[in-house]
């Protein structure tokens, strides 16, 4: 991987067959030493962003990182990256902060806090999707590991978050709540990164919400040149989050199959970044995908289609790499071209956020959970690693059962 460190790992039997192994377990080493190296070992919490060279003294966490970097920890034992003894060290003193220290408001965890305290962080809210990663990388360290204190730690945690509460009285969950302002008034009414949080919530053993829960949220459509698929006017990362624990592969409920949505998605992402060539000569077949990122000003929301956000001809890796499972050939040609032809780009934690080959500007920065959306989506494109531990999660499954999946034919 040039500019990148080689990995001196094995290849594990599991993923031998799969092309572009060795780009990827370069890529993987470097991206779980971001999240070992960039989080505090006293709390577990992991920083929301951090240099791409590794130095790096802020301490703003972010609980949605700190998910995606619990995982990680499950990739690096199964990998030897790490002795197991210090990884589930690293666990057990993780959840046990969260359980007993970390600051919650009905169970659901502040956004972002000090990484080394757990304060809340310059006016954060209380997030319930961000919430929801968080548990996502609690549940699969529980599954993955069968350890006995890991798995009391994580349900105590699981279990008292109060999905209700969230509700805020009405059928769809709150993106948030303030001690100054109280709930936020925007909802996860439409489709977005939001399904796992609904499916957590309504299979919740405690605080469960009604399973109606999950029909009434929006699934608008769009038509891309001849493609069809649910989507919103948001950026390509909504198709991604949840996919990278929930197996969605093969299932369907009454409205859609959701990992083929996520591959039409990809598709017509590509496309709509081909068809802006005339203005950004640097997108080509292996080279194109927006989601949010920094750029050269502040971090932006930014995609398509539709075009959405000012789009300047940067490129974020993360929304290739974020879609590996869906479109393997043609993300990971995007992958190695990036190590390939712009060294710049390919640091001490795997991709730098995003840069812009017309303008020359990389950003210094890696950020967690672009980070962990690619190191997720590798594993399970290369072993299913992810997607198996978490879906043994009787939560996940029950609250599947609920909403309606079943056996898609149609997609076998």
């Amino acid at each position: 991987m040039a500019g990148c460190r080689r990995s001196t790992n094995s290849q594990s039997p599991d993923s031998a067959h799969v092309p572009h192994d060795n780009l990827l377990e370069n890529l993987q080493r470097l991206s779980c030493d971001f999240f070992w190296e960039q989080a505090s070992p006293i709390t577990g919490l992991v920083k929301d962003r951090a240099s791409a060279h590794g130095t790096d003294s802020r301490t703003t966490a972010s609980i949605a990182a700190t998910g995606f970097g619990l995982t990680s920890l499950c990739i690096s034992d199964s990998r030897g990256y790490l002795p197991t003894t210090l990884i589930k060290q690293r666990v057990v003193s993780t959840l046990r902060f969260l359980l007993r220290r970390a600051p919650t408001v009905n169970g659901f965890f502040y956004h972002f806090m000090n990484m080394n305290t757990g304060a809340r962080t310059a006016g954060s809210e209380v997030s319930s999707i961000d919430t929801a990663i968080l548990l996502c990388g609690i549940l699969t360290c529980s599954a993955y590991f069968q350890d006995p204190e890991i798995t009391q730690l994580a349900l105590q945690i699981y279990d008292r978050v109060n999905w209700q509460w969230m509700l805020n009285a009405g059928p769809i969950v709150s993106h948030g709540w303030t001690p100054e302002h109280g709930f936020i008034l925007t909802r996860w009414d439409s489709y977005s990164e939001a399904m796992v949080l609904y499916l957590l919530a309504i299979g919740s053993r405690t605080y469960p919400i009604p399973p109606r829960s999950w029909s009434v949220w929006a699934r608008p459509t769009l038509n891309y040149q001849g493609m069809t698929y649910i989507t919103s006017d948001a950026p390509l990362f909504i198709h991604q989050f949840s996919h990278a624990w929930v197996d969605f592969r093969e299932k369907r409920d009454q409205f859609a199959n959701y990992f083929d949505n996520s591959v039409t998605a990809t598709r017509a992402h590509k496309l709509f970044c081909l068809s802006l060539v005339d203005r950004f000569p640097d997108y080509r077949e292996n080279l194109w995908g927006i989601s949010s990122s920094d750029n050269r000003f502040d971090y932006v929301a930014w995609g398509g289609p539709p075009a959405t956000g000012p789009i300047d001809g940067t490129i974020v890796p993360s929304a290739a790499g974020g879609s590996i499972p869906f479109l393997p050939e043609d993300t990971l040609a995007v992958l190695e071209n990036i190590c390939n032809h712009f060294p710049a780009a390919c640091t001490r934690y795997g991709y730098v956020n995003a840069f812009n080959p017309l303008t020359g500007w990389y950003d210094p920065d890696a950020i967690g959970v672009a980070v962990g959306i690619v190191t997720l989506m590798a594993e399970n494109y290369r072993t299913q690693l992810v997607w198996n531990a978490f879906m043994r999660n009787v939560a996940i499954r029950n609250a599947m059962a609920l909403v309606g999946f079943h056996s898609d034919e149609r997609s076998m």
